[in-house]
């Protein structure tokens, strides 16, 4: 099942997609909400229902109609997690950053999230504006101290996301957090795509394309921390909640670590696609005055 936060005549909802076509879920069945973070707050019994929602004349809305906006626009937490490709690593050893034996977690403020076509603001404050395609996992139940063994029972579902990055203001910042959380720097979707579509996600080919010009291929099994022990660490720490996202690290190919370093301009096009689960593709523009 794939899920959206979409606009339509005005008119926010959430549906889900079936063929060229969004099940509008209120419209299908009353008892169902008109945000994503409600429904997933509404566990298994709400997601069966919107499973069980059939393409009626009076709740379907045509794909190509619709604008798709990020499927979660207010979780509670967007955390992502640093260094965790092999390659990526080395890369980034190159502009200083070397990463401690660990798994390294930063915030992306939720402030900074963005829909699968909104465009990315340079900021007037920076030209080192980056990419990072990245596996975004969304969580789907509460919980706590999550064994890895039992980490996939907790995911709602999958997105691709991209992590922009400020990269003058990540470096000189302890913990990354006001580098990787400029507005716009989030975009997610487009949208959530449920665990029965994708039963290999180590098998997900990541690839990002700036201007037409691939940067970005790796798959995600070349990740040095999984799923699984990503998931078992935040939880060790802090409640997860229904609709969190983490991002789940970017392969090698990021602009900074390039020679010369080539950053993101006005007018460039980012493609980020992983395979699966779907495209954003994004704009840069100016920051509006």
């Amino acid at each position: 099942m794939k899920l959206v936060t979409f606009r339509h005549d005005g008119r926010t909802s959430i549906g889900k997609i079936v063929e060229d076509t969004i099940v509008d879920l209120p419209r299908a069945d009353a008892q169902l909400p008109s945000t994503m973070l409600e429904l997933l707050q509404g566990g298994a019994e709400a997601m069966e229902r919107a499973r069980a929602s059939k393409v009626t004349a009076g709740n379907a809305v045509p794909l190509a109609a619709a604008r798709l906006l990020a499927p979660v626009p207010n979780p509670s937490k967007f955390l992502a997690i640093g260094m965790n490709y092999r390659k990526h690593v080395a890369e980034a050893a190159k502009v200083g950053v070397h990463t401690p034996p660990t798994q390294v977690w930063f915030n992306k403020q939720v402030s900074c999230i963005n829909g699968p076509d909104g465009d990315v603001h340079l900021p007037r404050v920076s030209e080192q504006l980056d990419y990072e395609v990245e596996l975004c996992v969304v969580i789907g139940q509460r919980c706590r101290h999550v064994q890895p063994q039992d980490a996939a029972s907790v995911i709602a579902g999958y997105m691709v996301g991209n992590d922009v990055s400020v990269r003058d203001w990540q470096l000189r910042s302890q913990t990354m957090t006001i580098g990787k959380s400029f507005d716009t720097t989030g975009p997610t979707g487009p949208w959530i795509v449920t665990p029965d579509e994708v039963p290999t996600p180590a098998a997900l080919r990541l690839r990002l394309w700036v201007n037409g010009e691939l940067r970005q291929d790796d798959v995600a099994g070349n990740m040095i921390h999984d799923i699984a022990a990503q998931i078992a660490h935040l939880s060790a720490a802090f409640t997860l909640e229904p609709g969190d996202l983490l991002a789940t690290g970017t392969p090698s190919g990021v602009g900074v670590a390039m020679d010369p370093p080539s950053f993101l301009k006005a007018g460039d096009v980012m493609r980020a696609q992983i395979d699966g689960i779907g495209t954003l593709e994004n704009r840069v523009v100016a920051e509006p005055c």
